[in-house]
C-alpha cells in the first residue's frame, strides 16, 4: 500500500480509502492510483456495457419541444 501511495503521490491513508470505496476521494486520485497499478487503460471499460445506466441517462434527458408559431 505504501509503494502504491508513493507512486500515486498520495498518502497510504488515501489508498486505504480507495480500497474501501470511500466517496470522498477525488476522481483524479483514483486515476493516479490506477496509473500506479498500470490499470489506467481499464478506466475506459467502466461504462462500456452499462445498458441500465444508459437507459437511466436517456430517461433524464429533456425532450425539446418546438415553440409555437406566433402569427
Amino acid at each position: 500500500m505504501a509503494q502504491v501511495a508513493e507512486r500515486a503521490t498520495c498518502s497510504p491513508l488515501t489508498v486505504g480509502r480507495i480500497e474501501k470505496g470511500a466517496p470522498t476521494v477525488a476522481i483524479g486520485i483514483y486515476l493516479r492510483v490506477l496509473n500506479a497499478l498500470q490499470l489506467d487503460d481499464d478506466i475506459f471499460l467502466l461504462a462500456k456495457e452499462d445498458a441500465m445506466g444508459k437507459a437511466l441517462q436517456d430517461l433524464s434527458l429533456k425532450k425539446r419541444e418546438r415553440a409555437s408559431k406566433k402569427e
